[in-house]
């Protein structure tokens, strides 16, 4: 987390300068972005040429089998073996449930 300074200044942290290809001396884009604020390296505003649809197709199918994987990695069978039911805590503070 960076802090800002009394002259309203912010430090990148030294990673996400590597990452982003940020150097000192480059000029940086503050945008506002609903209730966020982005900061927008400069190798975003290189210009890039459009991806062919294969190549867009490709991409989208890695992606769709990627979330696959994560949905069915979440699933998890119920455990008979736990040693309680869902009804036995409803009744453990019960003065009346003995």
């Amino acid at each position: 987390m960076s802090k800002v300074t009394s002259k309203l200044q912010v430090t990148v942290p030294k990673a996400l300068a590597q990452e982003y290809g940020i150097a000192p001396g480059d000029d940086i884009r503050f945008e506002a972005s609903g209730e966020v604020i982005r900061v927008v390296p400069p190798s975003a505003d290189a210009p890039t040429r459009p991806v062919d649809i294969r190549k867009r197709l490709a991409l989208f199918d890695a992606a769709s089998a990627r979330q696959r994987a994560r949905e069915s990695a979440s699933i998890r069978e119920r455990s008979a073996t736990r040693g309680w039911t869902r009804e036995e805590l409803y009744q453990r503070g019960d003065p009346q449930a003995d």
